[in-house]
């Protein structure tokens, strides 16, 4: 554990519940594969996924290649806004070994992208954004929170890991 409460790496292979939170730093129009194009204005915002079966928490490393331009495959929603070149992976949250990804999502604010991230459940968005008002920091505690309630009555852990 590094001195800012980050625990390094996301090789896992328990898997569980991750939230992306990302920084844009300008202004984009981004085509979001089905659900077509979408202004998204500079700040901060928060994607929540699942990693479970096979392979657990790698699903985080492939979006980290996706943000650094190392990964050109456009498969699920956030792909494409990590696609972008303004945006970069600050840090993620995750609940080793929980299924909750609707949970947290549920527990932030409404997204800006009807749809996003929750193509196969009833959920109105897996993307949060910050909002004029608020901080990443703030924000990375918001989602911090709503990992910590939904996995609390499982025993789960949450942490939070820096970008590497």
């Amino acid at each position: 554990m590094s001195g800012n409460g980050a625990v390094a790496g996301s090789d896992d292979p328990e898997g569980g519940t991750y939230t992306l939170l990302v920084e844009l730093a300008a202004p984009a129009t981004i085509e979001v594969g089905a659900l077509g194009e979408h202004r998204f204005e500079p700040g901060g915002y928060a994607y929540t996924g699942s990693a479970l079966g096979a392979g657990g928490f790698s699903r985080v490393d492939r979006h980290r290649r996706t943000a650094r331009g190392e990964h050109d495959v456009r498969h699920w929603h956030v792909d494409h806004l990590l696609g972008h070149p303004d945006v970069r992976i600050d840090r993620v949250v995750r609940s080793v070994g929980a299924d909750a990804e609707c949970a947290v999502a549920d527990r932030l604010p409404a997204g800006p992208v009807d749809g996003f991230g929750a193509s196969d459940c009833d959920c109105g968005s897996h993307l949060a954004a910050v909002g004029e008002s608020g901080s990443l920091d703030e924000f990375a505690a918001l989602v911090r929170e709503a990992h910590e309630a939904a996995v609390a009555w499982t025993g789960g852990s949450v942490e939070v890991v820096a970008d590497l």
